[in-house]
């Protein structure tokens, strides 16, 4: 058990933003919202799994929508307390404790303004340690583990509460009612025990997300050696580096979809071809993909290091393309059906990082 304060927060935002992988939403935005809870509550007490009840309810709580759209219209913040109050009045348990679905991009830290302002504290693991865009895409669904009954609530007060079969059809019924609602809503789902989530979660995340966030909070500071031990903390690799010279990003179907295209500095004849759905899927060099879902596909600027979102891309950035491994509990049967690229509907098989020139 270790306790969050608002000097922890800007460390573990810079992790939460590489590891939302151009997705998850504005993390500024979400830090905003756990800095204010924090300085109103006090702060947040994470703990481990194990040091809760096994069959103690644990609630999840997130933003579900498109990045872009998230941009433009700000959760007003009652919307993610009254999704956890719905769901837990709808199952008849109260929660011991909350936890993000995701480590990666502001659902990282809109649980903690959540908890602290419930009086509960936060689990330190999730389903992705990275973001992904649809609520099937968790090491949940690979275990078998439901992720309903669910609720979702918008910032006027609408409630909706789901029991469906399968967390595919989950993913549906919250899309198509996130459209209807304005793409920018709370979602409760997959209410765990924690004997669940020490079974089948990323234990962990939240404390690697904040390590990472420090690692690259001092390559931003330009402290010598920062940059080798930032790339060996986090098995990373650059790809990369260009400009970007192409962009095609729109919002249909519920999600942010583009491509970016990206020339390279020493080589014009050289580009990269970064695939968008919410998040960076996969990065092509040429012809060739050299970093696949479900590993990470980061993009830095060039000069500041600074993680970059999708709805922040911009012809003439300049940009380093970096590759992180995902968590290795992804690593089991049928992860490929989940989150690898043909789960995009990519016609690409799964490349294990490594390849590809430097």
């Amino acid at each position: 058990m270790r306790l969050l304060t608002v000097d922890d927060i800007d460390e573990l935002t810079l992790g939460a933003t590489l590891l939302g992988t151009g997705g998850g939403g504005d993390p500024y935005i979400a830090r905003l919202m756990a800095r204010q809870a924090i300085e109103d509550h006090g702060p947040v007490t994470v703990v481990d799994a194990a040091e809760l009840p096994p069959d103690g309810r644990v609630l999840t709580v997130a933003v579900i929508g498109a990045p872009t759209v998230i941009l433009e219209k700000v959760p007003a913040g009652a919307e993610f307390v009254g999704a956890v109050t719905a769901l837990s009045s709808f199952i008849g348990e109260k929660p011991v404790a909350i936890m993000p679905i995701e480590v990666g991009g502001m659902n990282t830290l809109i649980p903690l303004a959540v908890a602290v302002e419930l009086g509960l504290p936060i689990v330190d693991a999730d389903s992705m340690r990275r973001a992904f865009p649809q609520l099937e895409m968790t090491v949940f669904t690979l275990a078998g583990v439901p992720a309903g009954p669910m609720s979702m609530a918008d910032e006027k007060g609408n409630v909706v509460v789901f029991s469906t079969t399968t967390n595919q059809v989950s993913e549906k019924l919250a899309r198509g009612t996130a459209i209807m609602l304005g793409l920018a809503n709370a979602i409760s789902c997959y209410p765990l025990t924690a004997g669940q989530i020490i079974e089948h979660g990323i234990r962990g995340s939240m404390t690697y997300c904040t390590e990472l966030g420090k690692r690259l909070a001092a390559v931003q500071r330009g402290e010598a050696g920062a940059y080798d031990e930032f790339l060996s903390f986090a098995q990373a690799r650059k790809y990369f580096s260009g400009k970007i010279v192409d962009l095609d990003r729109h919002t249909t179907d519920g999600f942010a979809k583009g491509t970016v295209m990206i020339e390279h500095f020493d080589d014009p004849g050289r580009t990269m071809r970064v695939e968008i759905q919410n998040e960076f899927l996969i990065a092509f060099d040429g012809d060739r993909p050299v970093i696949t879902s479900p590993d990470l596909v980061c993009l830095l600027d060039h000069e500041n290091a600074q993680p970059i979102t999708t709805e922040m891309l911009a012809y003439g950035q300049r940009v380093d393309v970096l590759g992180l491994p995902c968590a290795p509990e992804w690593h089991r049967e049928g992860f490929l059906d989940i989150v690898g690229p043909q789960a995009f509907g990519y016609d690409v098989d799964y490349v294990p990082l490594g390849g590809g020139r430097p």
